[in-house]
């Protein structure tokens, strides 16, 4: 049996939100999703959270705080910054795509309209990143 790794998933789209957790089980990994419905949320989870996500999987187009000042706060934390973000909206603008990588991005992905292939699109990051891709530890905090 594979080991839990834990998922957040910064989605206000509820049917998304469902999408995603049904693709999830689907790949049978054993994955713990929390999902933050704001940008806002997923700060507020990332820095109160005793046990940070193995992986963030983060929409564009987000109320309250958007997609790319989530990730601009994320990677410009020691703290957090070492956690990989994976973008999935719906944006295909190159501006966008540009961005994003700017900022520190560990992919883009646009998400699939089609349902089967929305269900390979999740299926494929969740092997990559939780599968093949050998993930960093949350950094240890150095002694002043």
């Amino acid at each position: 049996m594979r080991s839990t790794h834990r998922l957040l998933l910064v989605e206000d789209n509820q049917a998304d939100v469902r999408l995603t957790t049904e693709a999830l089980r689907e790949t049978g990994a054993g994955v713990t999703l929390t999902v933050a419905r704001d940008g806002v949320e997923a700060i507020d989870l990332l820095v109160t959270q005793r046990h940070q996500p193995d992986l963030i999987l983060l929409d564009l187009n987000l109320p309250r705080c958007d997609g790319r000042e989530v990730l601009r706060r994320v990677k410009s934390d020691p703290s957090l910054a070492h956690i990989p973000i994976v973008i999935l909206t719906t944006s295909s603008a190159d501006s966008d795509v540009r961005a994003c990588y700017r900022l520190g991005t560990n992919a883009y992905v646009i998400k699939p309209v089609d349902l089967d292939r929305f269900f390979a699109v999740i299926g494929a990051i969740e092997r990559f990143w939780l599968g093949a891709a050998r993930l960093t530890a949350q950094p240890e905090r150095r002694e002043s």
